[in-house]
């Protein structure tokens, strides 16, 4: 697992380098799978609906539900690989 965490942090550096934003549901995607690793489930009250942006980010969280750990980081490591190959 410590191979795993240290290509984690790895990707939320690497992540900050890119050239150009990600686009949005790319965002969405890093900050469910990066919440789900590093806190788990879904916690606390889903913002209310004027909150768009808050709303998404915790829907896309809930999402991932009953994933573990393990997984929501090598798919946050995938997604940035895959975000790095397509900015070169």
């Amino acid at each position: 697992m410590s191979e795993l965490a240290d290509e984690f942090t790895q990707a939320q550096e690497d992540v900050k380098q890119l050239s150009k934003r990600p686009d949005n549901d790319s965002l969405l995607f890093l900050y469910a799978h990066f919440k789900q690793a590093s806190a788990g489930n879904a916690s606390g009250k889903r913002p209310g609906m004027f909150d768009v942006v808050g709303r998404a980010k915790y829907d896309a969280w809930a999402k991932l539900s009953g994933t573990s750990s393990e997984d929501a980081m090598t798919a946050y490591i995938g997604k940035v690989r895959e975000l790095q190959a397509a900015d070169q």
